[in-house]
């Protein structure tokens, strides 16, 4: 087998069968990061780098293990040029990450590139790949419909105006792009910045915060507000998610203390966290929207790239100690079978408890697929080899592919059927399922069954 040839994560016959099913199909992507700014200018990504690696942390992530320094990765001081040649002298150490997949998949498929990433392509890489993006028909807006994206889903804070969603309703994307509302910030009342926070919501909404009811209702504001713009889903990032059930009046003490910056003990932030994560749900439940909670990332580890570059440049990692059963089950039980939730991990340890759990709480809660550092295909296989053992794996929520660049639109979801394909034709070929009954499934994962869940 060559490498990313059409036989490429498909072991067999039968999976190479149920991949050319599901090969073309149009691409739902319910949870990324894309630059919508970027996406309404619709201009054309300048270099390789840009493209590729300027706003993605999983490369910077890979090169520094590699010994790339950080100026030639996040540093103002060298060019776009300089950082792609380093990053190509090193690239094949990448080899077995799937970074190093997506990126050729990328060049392969979007650029017709197929020459390998390393020191002596560099430059022809480098040329080569300039000449396609400046081109009309590499434009952002006009990549997004080349890889048949037909809904994706950015990720958006209470406070954001979504003035790009807006005129992306005036472009050729309009109904495809979509914002999701992800209230992590008010949530997060440990911070220290948390009250400055609160002054912006209050800016954002012409309203004061003087209370929790106070709160709750301009962040219902907001959710009503990203509802006119086509929002389908709340997301939720947690390492643990709080779902206690909280009386107002112990939230409201919370909120007075945190807004006059006094320092919270570990239950007061849990219940005011438990608190405002139900009246969410609350509100989605009320217009049927999908809950998405991603579970266990603990961010930013690594002290010195915090403490010099912020937050998203690195230094995750995923917790596999914390029970996130007995804190989610009041949320689970209190909205059983009136608002739709997805589970997302990030560590493979909990594949068997997420399982579990929403096998136990019915058709509404659905096991998203494996997440972050968990997104590869041994993560995606072992889930997915898994999954349907334990819960009904017609049930799973479907691909995305979280990421924070357009291109990897196409690759990551390719990653998915492969190994979807891969996973149901191990199932055939041991006799465990039909050919045509394997077919079936891989379409609705691939495709109809998050058209659906979501509602687009």
């Amino acid at each position: 087998m060559a490498f990313l040839d059409a036989h490429y994560l498909l072991q067999g016959k039968t999976a190479e069968a149920i991949y050319a099913e599901i090969a073309e199909l149009p691409i739902i992507d319910a949870h990324n990061h894309c630059d919508v700014k970027a996406l309404s200018e619709n201009r054309c990504f300048s270099d390789i780098w840009e493209a590729e690696a300027a706003t993605d942390h999983y490369v910077w992530e890979c090169l520094r293990k590699c010994g790339v320094q950080e100026e030639y990765l996040t540093g103002k001081e060298r060019s776009n040029h300089e950082k792609w040649l380093a990053m190509a002298a090193v690239f094949e150490k990448v080899a077995g990450n799937p970074t190093y997949e997506w990126i050729h998949l990328d060049l392969k498929r979007r650029l017709g590139i197929d020459e390998l990433i390393n020191a002596e392509n560099a430059q022809l890489i480098w040329d080569k790949s300039k000449a396609v993006l400046n081109r009309p028909d590499m434009a952002q807006q006009e990549l997004i419909k080349q890889m048949k994206v037909e809904a994706m889903c950015s990720t958006d804070d209470p406070v954001d105006t979504l003035e790009y969603h807006l005129a992306l309703q005036k472009s050729p994307l309009a109904g495809v792009v979509r914002p999701t509302f992800r209230p992590d910030r008010a949530m997060n009342v440990y911070k220290p910045d948390w009250p400055d926070y609160l002054a912006q919501l209050e800016r954002r909404w012409q309203s004061h915060c003087n209370s929790i009811d106070d709160l709750i209702a301009v962040l219902q504001k907001a959710h009503d507000f990203f509802a006119t713009l086509g929002c389908k889903a709340s997301d939720h990032g947690m390492t643990v998610p709080y779902g206690y059930q909280i009386s107002r009046d112990e939230a409201n003490e919370v909120f007075l203390r945190a807004r006059d910056r006094t320092k919270l003990s570990r239950n007061e932030v849990v219940a005011f966290m438990s608190y405002v994560f139900n009246e969410v749900a609350e509100m989605d439940a009320k217009k049927d929207w999908v809950f998405q909670i991603h579970i266990g990332a603990v961010r930013d580890t690594r002290d010195s790239l915090f403490n010099s570059l912020g937050a998203d440049v690195g230094g995750d990692i995923s917790d596999h100690l914390t029970d996130y059963v007995t804190p989610l089950l009041p949320l689970l039980n209190r909205f059983d079978n009136r608002l739709k939730i997805v589970l997302y991990n990030m560590n493979p340890i909990h594949n068997a408890t997420l399982a579990q759990l929403t096998r136990a709480f019915g058709e509404k809660v659905s096991l998203g697929l494996a997440w972050w550092l968990n997104d590869s295909y041994i993560g995606m296989k072992t889930q997915l080899d898994y999954v349907g053992s334990v819960d009904v794996l017609s049930n799973m929520a479907g691909m995305v592919s979280d990421s924070r660049k357009i291109l990897s639109y196409g690759s990551r979801h390719e990653m998915f059927r492969r190994t979807l394909a891969s996973s149901l034709g191990g199932m055939v070929d041991r006799g465990q399922m039909p050919c045509e009954v394997a077919k079936r499934l891989a379409v609705s994962l691939a495709y109809e069954r998050p058209k659906a869940l979501f509602g687009f």
